[in-house]
């Protein structure tokens, strides 16, 4: 979602609940950094899933040439 669009859906959020508004203002920084271990989590999986990729593929590369 675009920034603009997030930042108008918090304001009428603030307008309506405030508290609930406020609150989310304060939880999203601390979700964000609780997910930061599996989106670590998930770059070492792609790369271990490249890499298996890449021995598997490595004979049909040798001999296509």
């Amino acid at each position: 979602m675009p920034e603009v669009v997030k930042f108008l859906l918090w304001c009428i959020l603030f307008v309506l609940c405030w508290p609930l508004a406020l609150l989310a203002l304060v939880v999203y920084p601390l979700v964000w950094i609780l997910l930061i271990p599996l989106r670590l989590a998930g770059i070492a999986v792609d790369g271990v899933f490249g890499l298996l990729r890449g021995v598997v593929m490595l004979p049909a590369r040798l001999v296509s040439r």
